[in-house]
């Protein structure tokens, strides 16, 4: 039996968590932290589980997920490796570069894995255009360009989240997505990244950027990546997100708001491929462990998509000055 922990319900996504736990018969929820009692009340009632004000107080485990405050995540994280246990984090894992490299330093001594729900890799349309690129069905990838619209919900959302030192970037926290698609799809290692951000919506709120752009090089593949806070608040979805993907031999459209891939090649016009299920958030992550393997988002590439999202944002932060990776 895997013994888990859940440390933080800042950020809905604490869902992906909890909903998974049905799904999963070796996995056993043991306590929840949470500094803040509404946050606490929200998620952890009626869950049959011990709730403490902070993550110190968590008993030992195997896993502890990491849902809390942003700017919070790397304490949580560092000490859990510290203490043994496998990290499994929502996203952004943390906030800045310094407390990137204390968690690489970390999770290097513990010999633990630290794996970011990056829940894109699960949806059917991902999963089905990675192995086009796999096949090579569109020939050498070339460009990727992807759009990351959200709803801002301005009065759910906590003052936290407008504070720059406790949320970050909007670069960090949301181009990080696709960010790590980028790099699946590319297999680089190495490359420039440079962005930009501004705030065009809430001039009341000073550190916060409502707007960003990445223009990512990885390895022979160029990346646009642009991502905001600003989608209208009556569209049907909370972000129409989408993807293109360039090849020398044809091109993919991925639409994951309406769960479409739409594909045409120089001697085919435009098909779909079939797709298969989704992917749950938390589900390979917490299967892999069970069965004893590698999940397919690691240590290594948790960390990769972080620095290269907290570069984006330093870059952003510094004029737009490109950083390499």
């Amino acid at each position: 039996m895997i013994r888990l922990a859940l440390a933080g319900t800042a950020h809905p996504h604490v869902d992906y968590v909890l909903s998974e736990l049905p799904h999963q018969p070796d996995v056993e929820l043991v306590g929840v932290s949470e500094p803040d009692p509404a946050a606490a009340a929200r998620y952890a009632a009626g869950l049959g589980v011990p709730v403490y004000a902070s993550h110190e107080e968590l008993p030992d485990v195997d896993v502890i997920a990491v849902c809390g405050e942003y700017g919070a995540r790397a304490d949580v994280v560092v000490a859990a490796l510290h203490r043994g246990a496998h990290v499994l984090a929502d996203k952004p894992l943390c906030t800045t570069l310094a407390d990137l490299d204390r968690i690489t330093a970390a999770a290097q001594a513990a010999d633990r894995t630290v794996s970011v729900m990056f829940e894109k890799r699960g949806y059917p349309v991902t999963v089905a255009a990675r192995q086009l690129v796999a096949d090579g069905i569109l020939g050498d990838l070339a460009l990727v360009a992807s759009t990351g619209p959200h709803k801002l919900n301005y009065a759910s959302r906590p003052d936290w989240f407008f504070d720059r030192a406790r949320y970050g970037g909007i670069l960090g926290d949301l181009a990080v997505h696709d960010i790590d698609l980028v790099l699946a799809l590319s297999g680089a290692s190495a490359g420039t990244v440079a962005g930009r951000a501004g705030n065009c919506s809430l001039p009341d709120r000073p550190g916060f950027s409502d707007n960003g752009a990445v223009l990512l090089g990885a390895g022979a593949v160029t990346a646009t990546i642009e991502a905001h806070w600003m989608w209208p608040a009556a569209s049907a979805y909370h972000g129409h997100y989408r993807m293109r993907l360039t090849g020398t031999a044809g091109t993919a459209e991925l639409d994951w708001a309406r769960g479409t891939l739409d594909v045409v090649t120089h001697d085919r016009d435009v098909w779909s491929p079939a797709l298969g299920r989704p992917v749950r958030p938390a589900e390979e992550f917490l299967t892999a462990l069970a069965e004893g393997r590698r999940p397919e988002v690691g240590t290594a590439e948790s960390l990769a998509a972080t620095r290269i999202a907290l570069l984006a944002q330093l870059s952003a932060d510094t004029g737009g000055e490109p950083q390499t990776w």
